[in-house]
């Protein structure tokens, strides 16, 4: 575990496990988390011989909790100042919902020989907002709800989330972990309101379709169609159709958080696709 200071003086904390002479995988939370989320697929890839990397956004987990730069460009220049600070190359970035748009805003800007493969699941790509340009997207009421919710009681929306939409527990069918649900109210309340609050913009409006159409390097596109958070007919399917090396896979039934509900499902296909 280790802080990498980015130029504004903001400090991102990371965890980095296993061999340095291994090829990185690098793990991007999604909101309002931190690395600690990816605690299952950073033992499952490190048990075959990568080296796992996982950081708190700022503002997020353990990072400062910084004023400014809650927004995609400053997410993207600070993970490749981590990129820097570690010099990895090679390295596969995976990102869960916000952050899979902070890998395809990272990855459109990588320095050469920096990233070899990148995969998003639930990712947020190519914007959530509806617009004329995007009719199959969320009206902008929801993402003022959102931010409504955090500010008048984010511990309890921080409960709220998990417990419904975010793993499908509210589902008639669904198999609750009140484990993942306290663990998502762990991470939340570790980091900065103000953080989140600005955080909700950025995934919700930034316009990631330039972005795709410039990466280079092959991408794994993975979506539950059950993904109440993230509808993956606004997401997934636009998303590959954008990529110039883009391969899609759809999980029937699958939430937002499946990463966490189906590890033993997800981890193996992400294994198969950086081995492929």
């Amino acid at each position: 575990m280790g802080t990498v200071k980015v130029k504004d003086g903001t400090e991102i904390f990371y965890k980095d496990w296993g061999s340095k002479d291994a090829q990185p995988i690098v793990f991007h939370h999604g909101w309002p988390l931190s690395g600690d989320d990816w605690d299952n697929q950073m033992l499952f890839f490190l048990s075959e011989g990568y080296r796992v990397i996982a950081h708190d956004r700022r503002g997020h987990g353990r990072s400062s909790q910084s004023r400014t730069g809650h927004e995609m460009d400053t997410y993207a220049a600070d993970v490749a100042e981590v990129a820097e600070a570690l010099d990895l190359k090679k390295a596969v970035h995976i990102g869960h919902s916000t952050g899979g748009g902070e890998v395809v805003h990272y990855v459109a800007r990588a320095k050469p020989g920096r990233v070899a493969k990148a995969v998003i699941a639930g990712a947020v790509p190519p914007v959530m907002l509806k617009s004329d340009k995007n009719p199959g997207g969320l009206p902008i009421d929801v993402f003022d709800g959102l931010r409504k919710a955090l500010a008048a009681n984010r511990a309890q929306f921080y409960i709220d989330v998990p417990t419904g939409p975010f793993y499908g527990f509210n589902r008639p069918d669904a198999k609750i972990s009140q484990g993942l649900i306290d663990n998502w109210w762990r991470q939340g309340m570790m980091g900065a309101a103000n953080a989140h609050y600005e955080c909700i913009k950025a995934f919700s409006e930034t316009d990631f379709t330039e972005d795709l159409t410039k990466i280079e390097v092959p991408v794994f596109v993975m979506h539950g169609t059950d993904d109440q958070i993230v509808p993956y007919q606004d997401a997934a399917l636009l998303s590959v159709k954008l990529l110039k090396n883009g391969t899609l896979k759809t999980y029937d039934g699958y939430p937002h958080g499946m990463l966490s509900t189906h590890p033993e499902v997800l981890n193996p296909d992400i294994l198969a696709f950086i081995k492929g």
